[in-house]
Formats: structure tokens, C-alpha cells, sequence
């Protein structure tokens, strides 16, 4: 539908009419104003102080209180460890000169001018 606005023409779609008419139950004139309002044609004072209070209240506020982080411990494996022992001894005892081990996980050693990286991987058991 055609509407005259101040002497500007804006087509307003009946549907949206339609729609604002039944739904928030206005008469025709009403919806217009409406569609106007929502379409910043015009300005409404109620919908405009309520867009204000919204942006004030936040929807996730942070505490007062700062969460503590929580720290966990690494377990050691004592059975991987034992294992890359055992396996430092063995390459040592090959004239291997071992130049890094982490975690009980991987021990980095120098052989024969050749540097290699050997990973201990512990699988876990398959559920039943």
C-alpha cells in the first residue's frame, strides 16, 4: 500500500500490515504507525527509553569475585618412566649419547653422527 508520509511516498507491504494487525491486534492505523516506528520513519519515546534500559543491562555481568584458575597435576606414569629408563640405559650402553628426555614420554639421543627422537606412546585399554 502507498502511504503519504510528511509528502513522501513509502510503500508499506500489506502483509506487514496484515501481520501487526493481527498479531499485536491494532486497527489499520495503528499498525501503520507501527511499521513507521519500526522502520525509523518515526521516532517512538516508549520504544526509544526501552532500547536505552537495554543496552544498560548486560546479559552475562561479571562477578565481583575473579575465579581462581584451577591448577592440575600432572601424574607421573611410573610404568613409562621405568620403561624410558630401561631404554636410556640400553641406548647409552650402545655409545649413544643422550641429549634430551621429557616427561617419561620421549628421549632425544645422538648415535652415530645422527640425531633421533624415540616417543614412548601408552595406549588405553579399548571399552567393553
Amino acid at each position: 500500500m502507498k502511504y503519504d508520509f510528511n509528502g513522501k511516498m513509502i510503500n508499506i507491504p500489506d502483509k506487514d500490515i496484515e501481520k501487526l494487525m493481527s498479531a499485536l491486534e491494532l486497527t489499520k492505523e495503528e499498525a501503520i504507525e507501527t511499521w513507521l516506528d519500526d522502520n525509523d520513519y518515526t521516532a517512538n519515546e516508549e520504544a526509544e527509553e526501552l532500547t536505552k534500559k537495554a543496552k544498560v543491562i548486560r546479559r552475562y555481568e561479571k562477578s565481583d569475585n575473579e575465579r581462581k584458575k584451577a591448577t592440575k597435576e600432572r601424574k607421573v606414569d611410573e610404568e613409562k618412566k621405568k620403561l624410558l629408563t630401561d631404554v636410556k640405559v640400553l641406548i647409552e650402553g650402545l655409545g649413544a649419547v643422550v641429549t634430551n628426555v621429557k616427561n617419561e614420554a620421549e628421549i632425544s639421543f645422538t648415535f652415530g653422527g645422527n640425531d633421533y627422537t624415540f616417543k614412548l606412546i601408552k595406549h588405553r585399554p579399548p571399552k567393553k
